[in-house]
């Protein structure tokens, strides 16, 4: 009880800085054009990736990009993964191992997507799982809250803001959560970006 209470004033307290930071909240624009290209993906730390290295099984493995955005592999230490495509980091691995092998041949494969942690979005507050999640190409808040698992019986899904940091600043925007949840209205399903915090607030009736 203690900590579902400290959890919910954490909630408060971010929704009521939110709030103040960034005004009132207004109609969510279309996303941008670059939101809907097909960049590389950005590892991040806890990506899990393979590492295939051609007709050298031995030193082929599994890893996870360790908290410092680093990587361990067979005759490879502490290796930057993070902010790197899985092509670059392929490149870099096979420049160590050119020291022990003859044109060593690596294909770096993701196994689990976790992303950087400018391109993740946040959900918090009146969610069934508040959780991070892995930005995905053309999400949208039907999405989030399908990974969520929908919305709390206390929750004022009509009130909720997304927050978007735009340059230097950030704004929130009004998201219609009961009407597309719970009326099946498919209008209130707007695009979400990466970095972007779904705020749920608790329902006061």
């Amino acid at each position: 009880m203690v900590r579902d209470g400290l959890y919910g004033m954490i909630v408060f307290l971010l929704i009521v800085f939110v709030a103040g930071a960034t005004g009132c909240a207004s109609s969510l624009p279309p996303a941008p054009a670059s939101a809907s290209a097909s960049p590389d993906y950005i590892i991040g730390p806890g990506d899990a990736l393979e590492v295939f290295v051609w007709r050298n099984p031995e030193v082929s493995t599994q890893v996870v990009v360790r908290p410092d955005g680093k990587i361990s592999t067979p005759l490879v230490e502490d290796l930057v993964a993070a902010g790197r495509t899985p092509t670059q980091v392929a490149r870099d691995i096979e420049r160590e191992l050119s020291q022990y092998l003859k044109t060593p041949l690596v294909t770096v494969m993701m196994r689990g997507f976790v992303g950087p942690y400018d391109q993740q979005v946040r959900v918090v507050g009146e969610a069934t799982t508040p959780m991070v999640l892995p930005y995905r190409e053309d999400m949208s808040v039907l999405d989030v809250m399908i990974a969520v698992g929908g919305l709390t019986e206390f929750a004022a899904g009509n009130k909720a803001r997304l927050v978007r940091l735009q340059g230097d600043a950030s704004r929130q925007y009004a998201v219609r959560l009961d009407d597309l949840i719970r009326d099946g209205d498919i209008s209130a399903n707007v695009p979400v970006l990466p970095g972007d915090i779904l705020i749920i607030p608790e329902s006061w009736l």
